[in-house]
């Protein structure tokens, strides 16, 4: 019984040591979204969900701005999309698969208007590098 048990246990953790940056992104993204979405993260923000696409290799961020900061307008005048850039380039959360070259998506959508989109931006390795 303790050689099946001991086996079992061995082959989860190869198993565990054998994911690909795909899968654990994939994982990652699955699990952040379940466990902390939706959730106000500042004044007038809500992250709605993470996702990750494969083929792409793309991580993929959902927000819905309120208040305020729901107003294409302000969004444009304010350099929105220079700070997403900055701040994607100063983190260092993500540094794993920024040094693999993955893509980042930034979604905004208004909660005045459901499903308009306020501002969209990707950034590959060539842009945060």
């Amino acid at each position: 019984m303790r050689k099946i048990v001991f086996a079992a246990i061995a082959i989860a953790v190869l198993y565990a040591c054998q994911e690909s940056l795909e899968d654990k992104c994939t994982r990652e993204a699955r699990e952040y979204t379940k466990k902390n979405c939706p959730a106000r993260i500042g004044e007038n923000t809500i992250i709605d969900s993470l996702t990750f696409d494969r083929e792409t290799h793309t991580m993929h961020y959902y927000y819905t701005l309120t208040g305020n900061a729901d107003n294409k307008e302000n969004l444009e005048k304010s350099g929105a999309g220079n700070a997403l850039l900055e701040n994607l380039r100063n983190s260092t959360t993500i540094r794993t698969y920024k040094e693999a070259g993955y893509n980042f998506k930034y979604t905004y959508y208004s909660e005045k208007e459901k499903g308009c989109i306020l501002l969209e931006k990707t950034f590959t390795a060539k842009d945060y590098k």
